[in-house]
This record gives C-alpha cells, sequence and structure tokens, in this order.
C-alpha cells in the first residue's frame, strides 16, 4: 500500500533551481515508485516582484541584484545548465535574454489548480521561459501556452483582462513569506518538513525515504 505524501513547491516560473529541483524531486519519486504517492502543488513566489513590464537583461539584473560580475553571472549560468542536464532538463538560451514579471503567469497557475492541470501548466511555463526565450508576462504568450496544456483559452484571457486570483496569489506570498520562505524552490512534505533548494535527486530520495519511515 502506497504512503500517500502532501507535497507543497513554492516557486517562480522564471528560476532555474525551481525546474532543476522539481526534475530531481520527480525522479526521486519515480524511484520510489509505488512505495509513495505524492500530491503536489505549486504556489507562487515572485523573484523580481517589482520588475517593470519591459524587464530587464539578465546579465545586467543578476549583476545588480547580487553584486557579481558580468564574468562570474556567466559562470553561474553555465553551472545552472549542465545541473540542468544532470536531471534531463536541457536549458534554451542562457547566455542571454530578460528578467520579466510572473504575476499573471502566478494567477494562471492559482486557476490551473482547480481545472486539475497545474503542474502540466506550470512546466509548460518552465519551458516558455527556459527553452524558448519567451515572456511570461506577455498575454498572448501566456494565453498559447494555457491551450498548448488544454486549458480554456477564453476563460483564462477573461482572468489576464480582469484582476481575477490577484487577492489569492498575494495572500499566499505573504503566507509563505510569513512563514520564513525567503528564496526558491523551497519543498514543502506534509506540511512539515523543508526541503531548500534544487537539490539532487539523491537528497530528494533520502529525504522522502527518511519521512515515509516516520510515517
Amino acid at each position: 500500500m502506497s504512503i500517500k505524501m502532501k507535497i507543497d513547491i513554492v516557486s517562480d516560473v522564471s528560476c532555474p533551481w525551481c525546474i532543476i529541483g522539481y526534475k530531481a524531486l520527480d525522479q526521486a519519486l519515480i524511484n520510489l515508485a509505488p512505495e509513495i504517492d505524492a500530491d503536489i502543488t505549486w504556489h507562487p513566489f515572485e523573484l523580481n516582484p517589482h520588475m517593470p513590464k519591459e524587464g530587464q537583461e539578465i546579465t545586467e539584473h543578476i549583476t545588480q541584484k547580487y553584486g557579481i560580475s558580468a564574468e562570474q553571472a556567466t559562470h553561474n549560468r553555465q553551472m545552472i545548465k549542465q545541473r540542468g542536464l544532470d536531471v534531463g532538463y536541457e536549458f534554451g538560451n542562457r547566455g542571454g535574454g530578460r528578467i520579466y514579471n510572473t504575476f499573471d503567469a502566478h494567477r494562471l497557475l492559482h486557476w490551473a489548480k482547480e481545472q486539475g492541470k497545474q503542474t502540466e501548466l506550470k512546466l509548460a511555463l518552465f519551458d516558455l521561459y527556459f527553452k524558448q526565450s519567451g515572456d511570461p508576462s506577455d498575454h498572448p504568450q501566456l494565453l498559447e501556452v494555457v491551450s498548448k496544456v488544454g486549458l480554456d483559452q477564453v476563460k483564462a484571457a477573461q482572468i489576464l483582462s480582469s484582476d481575477e486570483f490577484a487577492n489569492e496569489v498575494r495572500q499566499l506570498q505573504q503566507h509563505y513569506t510569513n512563514s520564513g520562505i525567503q528564496s526558491v524552490p523551497a519543498v514543502i512534505i506534509n506540511e512539515k518538513h523543508l526541503i531548500s533548494g534544487g537539490q539532487p535527486v539523491a537528497v530528494f530520495e533520502q529525504a522522502l525515504k527518511q519521512i515515509a519511515s516516520e510515517l
């Protein structure tokens, strides 16, 4: 009989460590199947909540935000690219691009949970940004992604043209900030155990085994 686990993932669609962490978690769950049956829910976190609509060039943004050199930023991107490959995720052009506001993407993800397609939309949004160098704040691009995963494009357009789910997203963000989440990904298991960062498969697997043994 499978052990059921509730897994909440706090993340942003423009966070490379979030897709790396998810792919590692997913592989760990595959390795442990069918002993563990996970129910995954995604929660919003904005890395750059005050980013203007036009976004900002990625190297300029990273060097300003973290106080590092352009050379360090390039090195970090290469490391991230390799970590992605290690878990089967191939990043696209990580030598350039822009950082964008992701609030509207989070509103659609909140709605997608109600439709039973939250993970599908989340993964498609990761691909939009990291594989296609897309803009997750651009409504036409968001609607195209919505359609690809089989969600109602008309309803999505209504959401984007209004402030629907804005309060819910802000409340969730505030909840996790108040709970001490300052960086992502944050993987919370059974509302009790926190695994921070884009950890390797082995780390997730060991943690899941340990938690399962205590249930």
